[in-house]
């Protein structure tokens, strides 16, 4: 049983994390560029869930995301912002092009029948008492592995240590630990409850 984490860049020539976690909480970690090679690594695994570090709908009443002017905010970015978490709004500069990646990936995998959930590994971090990857990757690294994730790599990227973040939100998910946020023409993003 696998819980797929995706850290997505927004273009195929930067690197995305990957992490599997199983339900023992042992980990990997890896680095994937093009959509096809997340795509055969989902139909490698067949997790149970995967959640994916990007936008996975627009909001409601927005045409598209060349449109200019609102809305900007979605039910789960006024959710992030209710509870302090700061996140950039999907409608500014290099995030309309994470958010159509991640529209497009996202409809790819669930003809899978695989269900996607939407993440952002410093919301959950913020509500896990983690500190995020900017502050420090070393901090980051060792609340994961107090939280149980096992065999982290000794040299894990940022963009990785993101991924397993968002694999253990699933994980969290199925183990009905996390709530969903948001409408799903929008994009549901998945949360902690409490600390576990």
């Amino acid at each position: 049983m696998f819980f797929l984490g995706v850290d997505l860049a927004g273009v195929e020539t930067r690197p995305s994390g990957m992490a599997v976690l199983d339900e023992e909480l042992r980990v990997r970690t890896w680095v994937r560029f093009l959509d096809a090679e997340i795509l055969a690594d989902v139909d490698e695994l067949r997790p149970v869930a995967v959640g994916i570090d990007a936008p996975l709908g627009l909001p409601r009443g927005r045409a598209s995301l060349e449109t200019r002017g609102p809305p900007h905010f979605r039910i789960c970015d006024n959710e992030l912002r209710r509870r302090g978490i700061r996140f950039f709004p999907i409608t500014i500069g290099a995030m309309r092009k994470l958010t159509a990646r991640g529209i497009r990936l996202a409809e790819e995998i669930r003809r899978r029948n695989i269900p996607v959930y939407e993440t952002f590994p410093g919301g959950v971090q913020d509500l896990l008492g983690l500190p995020r990857k900017h502050h420090s990757l070393k901090g980051l690294v060792k609340g994961l592995r107090k939280l149980g994730v096992k065999n982290l790599p000794p040299k894990i990227s940022a963009d990785e240590a993101d991924a397993v973040t968002c694999a253990y939100a699933v994980y969290l998910w199925w183990r009905g630990l996390c709530e969903e946020v948001g409408v799903p023409d929008e994009g549901v993003m998945i949360l902690p409850k409490r600390r576990p």
